[in-house]
C-alpha cells in the first residue's frame, strides 16, 4: 500500500525510466474515471482501493474513493456516497488537469484549439448559452420533422379516410342493432309458419261449437267443486288454482290475439331488413371488423384523425415559430462568439509567441486563424493554430509543421497561459519536456516553477534540468 500527502505549489516526481514515476498518474486517472485493468492487480484475491482527497476552487474538500475488484468491476464513492463512474469524469474537469505524454497531439485537433481560445476569450457564459440553444434548436427541428411527416402521411390518405368516414356516418350504426335486425329478419322469414301456429293455438284454447273453450271448461270445473266444498275441504284450494289457471289462459288468449293482429308479414319490411343487413355485413367485411361496436369505434377514430390533423397543423405552425426564434437566437450567439474569438485571437497569439521566445524559439511565429466553419453546439467557427519556427516562412497549420519538441514547448505555453484563466486547483505534467533538453529544459523548468506559485503543479520528469 502507498499513502502520501502532497504540499501546495510545485511537486517534482523524477527518476530514471521504469522507476515508477507514473504510479501517481495511474492512481489519479483511476480516481477520475479511467478504465480499470484487473490484470494489473498484484494479488488477484484482493480488492484494489484508490483514495484521494482534493481541495476544490471554492476550498471545499472532496474525498474520492474507487474500489476495483479482481473481476474488473469497480465501485466509486464521493464523500462516502456511491456515484456513477461518469460523475468522476465530470469532477475531473473542475479539480485537475492531467497532461500525459501524448496529450501534445491534442494541439493538432481544431476542436481543442477552439476550446483553448474560448478559455482565453472568457466567453464561457455565451458558449454555454449557445450550446443550450443549439440543443433546443435540434430538438425543435426534430419535432417539426416528426409532425410534418405525420401530417404528410395523413394527407396522403385524406381522401380515402374521408370517404370511409362519410360512409360510416351515413350508415348511422348503433350498438346492438345487428342482433335486433337478425332476430326480426328470422321472424319475418318464417311468418307463415308463425301465423299458422298462432292460429292453431288460439283455436285450441278458444274451442268450437262442439267443444267449449278451455276457459269455459275451467270455469265449469270450478263451479262443480264449489258445490262440494262444504263436504270436501280440499276443494277450495283446487278452486283457487283453477281460477288462477283460467285467468292465465284468458291473458294468453289476449296476447295471442294481439300478436296475430299486429304480426307484420309485409314483404316491404322484409326487403328493408335485408338491405340494412346487407349494408352492415358489407361494412364488417370491408373494414375487417368483428362486430358493429368495432365499426362504431373505427368511425370515432377516423373522426378524431381529422380533428388531430387540424391540431397537427396548429402545432406545426407553433413549432416553426419556436424554431425560427431559436435560430435567430443561435445566430446572434454564434455571431457574438465569433466576435469574441476574433478579438481574443491576436492577444492570445502574442502571449504564446512571447512564451515561445522565452523557450528559445526566437524566430517563431504563432497565429490564430478564426474562419467560418460548420455550425454546431460551439458556434460556427473553425479555429486553427498557425506556426512557423523561423521568421523566413509563413505560419502554417500546427500539425503540418511543428516537431515533437516544438509541440511540447507550445503545449507548455498554452498550459501556463490557461492556468491564469481556468482556476484549476491542480495541474499534472507527465513528461511534457519530451523532445527537449539543455537550456530549453532549464527554461521549461522555470516556467513550471512560476506556475506553481499560484496553483498546485506536479511535474513528472526524467530531466535533471526540469527537476
Amino acid at each position: 500500500s502507498l499513502d502520501i500527502e502532497f504540499p501546495e505549489g510545485l511537486v517534482i516526481i523524477t527518476g530514471q525510466t521504469g522507476a515508477g514515476k507514473s504510479i501517481l498518474l495511474g492512481a489519479i486517472s483511476l480516481l477520475f474515471g479511467a478504465k480499470a485493468d484487473a490484470s494489473l492487480l498484484l494479488d488477484a484475491a484482493k480488492n484494489c482501493v484508490v483514495e484521494g482527497e482534493f481541495v476544490s476552487a471554492d476550498s471545499s474538500i472532496l474525498t474520492i474513493r474507487r474500489l476495483i475488484a479482481p473481476s474488473g468491476r469497480s465501485r466509486c464513492f464521493v464523500n462516502d456516497a456511491p456515484v456513477q463512474i461518469s460523475t468522476l469524469s465530470k469532477l475531473s474537469d473542475k479539480l485537475i488537469d492531467i497532461h500525459s505524454q501524448h496529450n501534445s497531439l491534442l494541439l493538432t485537433d481544431n476542436a481543442y484549439q477552439l476550446s483553448v481560445l474560448d478559455k482565453f476569450a472568457g466567453d464561457r457564459d455565451t458558449l454555454m448559452e449557445c450550446r443550450k440553444t443549439w440543443g433546443l434548436k435540434l430538438k425543435a427541428a426534430a419535432r417539426l420533422e416528426e409532425l410534418t411527416s405525420r401530417l404528410q402521411a395523413f394527407n396522403r390518405d385524406r381522401d380515402y379516410n374521408l370517404s370511409q368516414l362519410e360512409e360510416l356516418q351515413k350508415a348511422n350504426l348503433r350498438e346492438g342493432e345487428l342482433e335486433e335486425l337478425e332476430a326480426e329478419h328470422e321472424s319475418l322469414s318464417n311468418a307463415e309458419s308463425i301465423l299458422e301456429a298462432l292460429n292453431q293455438v288460439n283455436s285450441a284454447l278458444e274451442g268450437s261449437e262442439a267443444q267449449p273453450s278451455v276457459a269455459s271448461a275451467l270455469k265449469e270445473a270450478s263451479r262443480q267443486l264449489q258445490h262440494i266444498s262444504r263436504y270436501f275441504p280440499s276443494a277450495q284450494e283446487l278452486i283457487e288454482r283453477l281460477d288462477s289457471s283460467r285467468v292465465e289462459i284468458e291473458d294468453i288468449l289476449s296476447e295471442l290475439d294481439s300478436s296475430r293482429r299486429n304480426f307484420d308479414m309485409s314483404p316491404q319490411r322484409l326487403e328493408q331488413l335485408e338491405q340494412r343487413l346487407s349494408l352492415i355485413y358489407t361494412l364488417l367485411k370491408k373494414h375487417s371488423c368483428p362486430d358493429v361496436a368495432a365499426l362504431i369505434q373505427l368511425r370515432g377514430s377516423l373522426s378524431e384523425g381529422f380533428e388531430d390533423s387540424s391540431k397537427l397543423e396548429e402545432e406545426i405552425e407553433e413549432t416553426k415559430a419556436v424554431l425560427e426564434g431559436l435560430e435567430k437566437n443561435y445566430s446572434s450567439l454564434s455571431k457574438t462568439l465569433s466576435d469574441l474569438r476574433e478579438q481574443a485571437a491576436a492577444p492570445f497569439a502574442e502571449r504564446i509567441e512571447e512564451s515561445l521566445r522565452f523557450l528559445e524559439l526566437d524566430g517563431a511565429s504563432f497565429r490564430v486563424k478564426v474562419e467560418r466553419g460548420k455550425c454546431g453546439s460551439d458556434g460556427c467557427d473553425r479555429v486553427s493554430f498557425l506556426f512557423s519556427s523561423n521568421s523566413n516562412s509563413e505560419p502554417r497549420e500546427l500539425q503540418k509543421v511543428a516537431s515533437g519538441g516544438e509541440l511540447s514547448r507550445i503545449m507548455l505555453c498554452l498550459k501556463a497561459l490557461m492556468a491564469e484563466f481556468t482556476q484549476m486547483p491542480t495541474l499534472i505534467f507527465d513528461e511534457i519536456d519530451t523532445g527537449v533538453s539543455g537550456s530549453v529544459a532549464d527554461k521549461m523548468g522555470s516556467m513550471i516553477t512560476a506556475m506553481g506559485n499560484h496553483m498546485q503543479v506536479f511535474s513528472i520528469t526524467h530531466l535533471p534540468q526540469v527537476a
